[in-house]
Formats: C-alpha cells, structure tokens, sequence
C-alpha cells in the first residue's frame, strides 16, 4: 500500500461481514455514481446475491438499484482489469473497490501496478476483514492517508 504515489489515491476500509462492506460502500457508490465515475469491484467472493439481498431493502429509485447492480459483484478478477484498462484508456474517473483477505488485497494492488500505465489517476479503496486485522489495524491504518466511512471518506490524523 504506497500512500505516496501521486497518481492513485489509497483509501481503507473495514468490514465485519458482507452486508457490512455494502452498507458502508454503498452510499459512497451511489454519490460517486452520480458524479460519472466509474466504479470497479474487485472481490475474493461472490457478492451478487447479497448485494441483491441488501438493495431490495433500501429506499433507493428502482433505476439507482439497477446501475448498482450492473456494477459486477462476482469475483471476475481477470474480466474486471480489462474492464479497468478500457475505462482509463477512455479517461474516465475510476474508483477501484478492493475487498478481501490481507494477501487479496496486497495481490490486487500488485497486479492493479502492472497493469495500470504510470501516472494514471485512479482512486482505490482496499477493505479489509476486521477479524483477520483486528490486533493490526493501526499498523494497517498506519498505511493511508482516509478511510471510508458510511459518511464518506474522512482523514484518519482526525479520527
């Protein structure tokens, strides 16, 4: 996790459970999603019929629901970096969701390194599992600058 890269901002997050990742993303996701940018997912499992599950919940417009549920919630890893490659190349905004495990996450930022041309602005969001970094988490934390909330993003020096 390089805080320092100029080109691609780093954001954590933490979750307890699936549903828990997607009610803190999901206010974030819709806000963004108004602003045109694009948001990639990239999951160690499936969270297709949770996200399903959860948005026939919500008191969202049955048009929001249905672009949140186009986002692509299965773990698709190698379909999504292409998806991510063509929207840069097309210059658009991208927000890229990372959730998983501790080496998930570290892999998928290696590979979102290789794959991603040099000085590409891009946003990524790693979310951690809070059991398996429970003991760690300053350390962790230690390593961004913001962490995303269910009010959005907030520096962590004012937490």
């Amino acid at each position: 996790m390089n805080k320092d890269k100029n080109t691609k901002e780093k954001i954590c997050a933490f979750y307890a459970s699936d549903y828990h990742f997607e009610m803190i993303s999901l206010p974030y996701i819709d806000q963004k999603m108004e602003n045109k940018n694009e948001i990639i997912i990239l999951t160690e499992n499936n969270l297709e019929e949770t996200m399903k599950t959860l948005l026939n919940k919500t008191n969202l417009k049955e048009n929001k629901k249905k672009k949140i549920l186009q986002l692509n919630w299965r773990n698709s890893d190698s379909e999504k970096f292409e998806t991510i490659k063509t929207k840069i190349n097309k210059e658009k905004n991208v927000i890229i969701f990372i959730k998983g495990k501790e080496n998930y996450i570290h892999n998928m930022n290696q590979n979102i390194e290789e794959w991603i041309p040099k000085g590409t602005n891009i946003k990524i969001i790693d979310c951690y599992d809070i059991e398996e970094v429970g003991e760690n988490l300053d350390e962790v934390m230690g390593q961004y600058h913001k962490i995303l909330r269910t009010t959005g993003e907030k520096e962590i020096d004012k937490l």
